[in-house]
């Protein structure tokens, strides 16, 4: 093997190596937040939707005790705030899911791992995670036919590998058809089974899984990867200067956990009670310091509704039904 030979690689092993390998771009002390802006950050009204939908599951669970697992926890933010707004009387047992270390000054009730909890009665989280799952990416060649793309780590160079086969080019055929030479497609296996695995770590409740995603009938026809640093898009290079991310096939992870419900995040929050509508006009004349706040609020609750933003993120739920009473 020559030393050019090793220097390529496919995007799913460089990917790894970039997000979470020695000195990996997530493992870094600023965490994501230090990067790019999630919902959790945009404003505490996702945190506050989020405690509701956990005390909506524990009553479904008929339970005051219930599980919150937040996959993908980044520096703890979610958990923070999913604690500070639930309900008076529901007792949380929260766990972390993450690769990077625990943070300094997370509330010691959160249980900071970096594997699935097995068989907990709650809500599982997983905001912006399955972006996140590193995946293969595959083209067609000037003949036909379909190739794995590599990647050079060094500078994100890239060329045509070996031919997709087995699994990978029957998850293509099925999820992401490529046809016409040029066409891109991530293999989106990978995070089919983390979905599946962390559906099946659930003795009985509700897992939703929050990203920017397509369905079969709209996927792109050049993929989506992409990078990101310091709050801006650049260039997907692997070498743990960014992040290395890619939009979710969301319906093929619904099939791999079961099934579910899939809709907008502008539909899941006003299900939650984030609507983004204004406050009347008479509350500023009876009540301007109320009026303000509300004005604040419904700004925040806009920008996480907002079409063409984070209002177009795709939430993916799969309820494991149960028998009722039990602890978390």
């Amino acid at each position: 093997m020559t030393d050019e030979t090793c220097q390529w690689q496919g995007w799913r092993e460089a990917t790894e190596q970039a997000l979470y390998g020695p000195g990996g771009f997530f493992l870094r002390p600023e965490g994501p937040a230090g990067h790019f802006r999630t919902s959790v950050h945009a404003s505490p009204l996702f945190a506050g939707a989020v405690a509701r939908l956990l005390a909506r599951v524990a009553e479904e669970l008929g339970t005051d005790e219930v599980a919150f697992v937040d996959v993908g926890a980044g520096r703890g933010e979610l958990l923070t705030g999913v604690l500070a707004a639930s309900p008076a009387g529901l007792s949380v047992r929260a766990y972390g899911v993450e690769r990077a270390a625990r943070p300094a000054g997370l509330d010691p009730r959160v249980e900071w791992t970096d594997r699935m909890p097995e068989g907990v009665r709650g809500l599982i989280f997983a905001n912006e995670w399955l972006d996140n799952v590193p995946v293969d990416v595959a083209a067609v060649d000037e003949a036909g036919a379909v190739r794995y793309v590599e990647v050079r780590a060094a500078d994100g160079a890239e060329r045509l590998g070996g031919v997709v086969e087995g699994p990978d080019a029957e998850w293509l055929e099925r999820w992401w058809p490529l046809r016409e030479p040029g066409e891109r497609a991530e293999i989106g296996r990978a995070r089919d089974e983390a979905w599946a695995a962390a559906v099946g770590s659930l003795a009985a409740g509700t897992a939703v899984a929050v990203d920017y995603g397509h369905v079969r009938e709209s996927r792109p026809p050049f993929g989506t990867l992409t990078g990101f640093r310091a709050g801006r898009e650049v260039e997907p290079v692997p070498d743990g200067s960014c992040d290395v991310t890619a939009h979710v096939a969301m319906d093929a992870c619904a099939s791999a956990g079961g099934g579910g419900e899939l809709v907008t995040q502008r539909e899941a929050l006003r299900g939650l009670g984030v609507s983004g509508e204004r406050p009347p006009l008479s509350l500023a004349s009876s009540d301007p310091a109320a009026y303000v706040r509300a004005l604040a609020g419904a700004g925040e609750a806009a920008e996480l509704t907002a079409r063409g933003g984070l209002g177009d993120f795709l939430w993916l739920t799969r309820t494991v039904p149960g028998p009722r009473a039990g602890r978390a």
